[in-house]
């Protein structure tokens, strides 16, 4: 599959996270700067809600708003309770103003969050 067009640049506004989709999974884009948009499983390892568009990004992180957990971009391992499992976390790239994601390089090896 590969890298796919997930969003336009220009949509996500800095500091903001956008929930798309790709590869048949729920992404949470976070856009940290002007050229820095990570990508991690849009759904909290802790509890079933998703990281975005309601998410707050501080420096690195991203917060689930349902019961705070907060998630490193970089490694998917989470800094807080009540979850501690990771989310999976995957490869990006910017070209041309838009943004790609390939779920298929995942940067870690989390399990990526199923609650049934």
């Amino acid at each position: 599959m590969g890298f796919e067009v997930v969003a336009n640049l220009e949509d996500i506004e800095i500091g903001h996270s956008v929930k798309v989709v790709a590869g048949g999974e729920p992404i949470a884009l976070a856009r940290l700067d002007a050229t820095t948009v990570k990508a991690v499983h849009n759904t909290c390892s802790h509890a079933d809600y998703d990281l975005a568009p309601e998410g707050y990004l501080e420096d690195n992180t991203i917060e689930c708003l349902l019961h705070g957990s907060v998630f490193d971009l970089d490694t998917g391992e989470p800094d807080s309770l009540p979850a501690v499992k990771p989310i999976p976390v995957y490869a990006t790239k910017i070209e041309d103003g838009k943004v790609y994601v390939d779920v298929e390089q995942q940067l870690n090896d989390a399990p990526a969050p199923r609650h049934y």
